[in-house]
């Protein structure tokens, strides 16, 4: 099996706002597995809030290249295990590594990976279209340029209710709100009375992930659903979210990859969280990944493609909320 990194500097539609930072471009690494003539596919962004860059997970994956393309022919969770040790401490490079290993493995047994983990896709659901934080002209300028049944709004700033109040003046779109981090207790109880009449259907994030207490009191007494991003990282997090939110968003990236997000995902069922995965902006390479888990979710967000001003890959596409599927075999994916 040989191993192939490329890095990517995704340029941006618009420029990206949330609570705690800016982008126009997001760097992206894209990992190749090749083997009998087939290839598979994964990537994952840099993120500043998780201090990782692509020169750190291209030299993660370097180091143990050896020990990566003498893995072949071993069913993706004995790989995950294998490889888990070398890079327990670079969840993004094993997200990758993790995905394109899914795509290829799923490529020689001839099926798409949703086929190869026996579900069905009869009721997929929509994905959402993210609206970053920016005057509320920009941000009902972005709804216009794509309409869309479910938006997710960032939020995160002094003026929450009333871009909401005025957002909603323009559509009748169902509503998501991701403050990342960036409320306190009262706030959220308050905001969330103000935007369930709104059409809000969940909050996600909306205090500091390590503040479980105050994730305690608002799981109380919220009037909206509350679902963990930041506080859900890896497999460990999800009982921890029990009893402090009402559902979990697992992110591939932070977590290594499909093989824990399933885990992750199926823990949470029997739990009786609601269950989510969501992207990061990245090209279609992640987020055909993402597509394949689409059976098993409450709610999706993967329109990090979306919000590109150029992408790399071919792979699912979505239009107005639904997502279709490559006819090629694993995930789908084709660089371009």
């Amino acid at each position: 099996m040989k191993l192939i990194l490329r890095e990517y500097n995704l340029k941006l539609k618009h420029t990206f706002t949330i609570s705690r930072e800016s982008i126009d471009f997001q760097p992206s690494l894209i990992v190749e597995l090749q083997s009998d003539g087939l290839s598979g596919f994964g990537e994952a962004t840099s993120n500043p809030y998780y201090k990782t860059t692509v020169p750190m997970m291209i030299e993660d994956l370097e180091r143990f290249r050896s020990t990566i393309e003498a893995s072949e022919n071993e069913t993706p969770d004995v790989f995950w295990g294998k490889i888990y040790p070398f890079l327990k401490h670079d969840m993004f490079a094993l997200c990758a590594l993790d995905l394109a290993y899914n795509d290829l493995y799923a490529r020689k047994k001839g099926k798409k990976l949703y086929e190869l983990w026996n579900y069905t896709t009869e009721r997929n659901p929509l994905t959402d279209y993210t609206i970053g934080i920016a005057s509320i002209e920009k941000m009902v300028s972005k709804m216009q340029e794509l309409p869309w049944p479910i938006y997710k709004i960032k939020l995160g700033t002094k003026e929450d209710i009333a871009i909401v109040k005025e957002l909603r003046k323009h559509t009748d779109a169902i509503f998501r709100i991701d403050a990342n981090c960036g409320w306190g207790v009262e706030e959220t109880i308050n905001n969330a009375v103000e935007l369930k009449k709104l059409g809000v259907e969940f909050l996600e994030q909306p205090m500091k992930a390590d503040n479980w207490e105050a994730h305690k009191e608002v799981f109380k007494h919220s009037v909206l659903p509350i679902i963990a991003d930041e506080s859900c990282i890896i497999e460990e997090d999800v009982s921890r979210c029990h009893n402090h939110f009402h559902g979990v968003n697992v992110k591939l990236v932070k977590c290594g990859g499909l093989t824990p997000g399933k885990r992750m995902i199926e823990e949470a069922k029997k739990l009786g969280l609601k269950t989510m995965v969501g992207c990061m902006t990245e090209s279609t390479v992640g987020i055909s990944a993402i597509a394949h888990l689409l059976p098993q979710l409450d709610y999706v967000d993967m329109d990090g493609a979306l919000l590109l001003a150029e992408d790399i890959a071919t792979g699912v596409t979505i239009k107005n909320g639904v997502i279709s599927y490559s006819e090629l075999n694993g995930t789908g994916v084709t660089l371009l």
